[in-house]
């Protein structure tokens, strides 16, 4: 038995380095040789209770590509959510219909509860400002694929950092294999001072910055991040600083020949559609990545891969 089968992934903290190499190496192997009928007869639940397109559609084209199938919803208000039940009820009634189960949810902790309420395998399509497991296995794929490796890298973050659980997620994970960073925010979108006491403890090197110009030269990575509306509690906060990092072409002049451009998706207007044309742009095919990524993940939980 495979030490995935049956596995929750619901923080990638709770993932070993060497889980994290597993994962990205059985994506490699399935993007060069699919496996179409991997996962016949299994079902996969979809229970999406804040919206979504890259993350839903990414886990559903993996399960229908990998020949098993796909239920659930993408709207809280047509789940019997909107009728008061609780996280615990309807996970304990959706694993009668389902092999495996992947949640997001508004509430930070939600697929916690979610994972101790059945024996099924739940995965973390991500869980307020928490956790974002999955986005942070395909950023280090791709960052893998582009960079020849995830250790050792300059990597810039750009934008909030405070609400942005996808740099949560992947400055644990990158500070793991020895890569530096570069945190580019306004005071009031800081990277939490948890995340900043966790590097430390890891030993990690980073340095906090008010402007993109002051690192884009000495970096490998570029993850730029929306300034989240949603996550705002104050309309007026959020205009203060909705427009503050915008990423322009002619930024880009003088950088690293191996820089790449990241952004999890979607983009309001913090990147130029100009820069889509630079061979900086890595954005789409980044989402791209969610497949074999995604994929890797069934079949690893499913035990059908191991």
């Amino acid at each position: 038995m495979g030490a995935f089968k049956n596995k929750d992934i619901i923080s990638i903290s709770e993932l070993s380095n060497k889980d994290i190499v597993k994962v990205l190496e059985t994506a490699k192997k399935l993007e060069k040789s699919p496996k179409p009928r991997l996962l016949l007869g299994k079902v996969l639940a979809t229970l999406f209770f804040e919206p979504s397109t890259r993350t839903r559609l990414s886990f559903e084209s993996s399960m229908n590509r990998l020949g098993g199938r796909v239920l659930g919803f993408a709207d809280a208000k047509v789940s019997s959510a909107s009728k008061g039940e609780t996280i615990h009820d309807t996970i304990k009634v959706v694993e009668k219909y389902s092999d495996v189960i992947v949640i997001r949810h508004p509430l930070e902790g939600a697929a916690r509860v979610a994972a101790e309420a059945t024996k099924k395998p739940v995965i973390n399509a991500g869980d307020g400002a928490n956790q974002h497991p999955t986005q942070t296995l395909l950023d280090l794929y791709t960052i893998k694929k582009t960079q020849g490796r995830v250790s050792k890298l300059k990597v810039a973050m750009v934008g909030d950092l405070k609400y942005g659980r996808t740099v949560h997620s992947l400055a644990n994970a990158l500070g793991r294999f020895d890569c530096e960073f570069f945190f580019v925010s306004p005071d009031s979108l800081k990277m939490p001072d948890e995340i900043l006491d966790e590097l430390k403890e890891m030993g990690v090197k980073y340095s906090e910055h008010k402007l993109v110009e002051d690192v884009v030269k000495k970096v490998d990575i570029l993850y730029s991040t929306r300034i989240q509306r949603e996550r705002f509690p104050d309309e007026e906060e959020y205009n203060k600083v909705k427009n503050i990092y915008i990423l322009k072409e002619d930024l880009f002049k003088g950088v690293k020949k191996n820089l790449k451009i990241l952004h999890p998706l979607p983009r309001v207007n913090e990147i130029e559609v100009e820069v889509d044309n630079t061979k900086y742009a890595h954005y789409f095919e980044q989402a791209g990545n969610g497949v074999p990524v995604r994929q890797a993940l069934l079949g690893l939980v499913l035990g059908k891969l191991k």
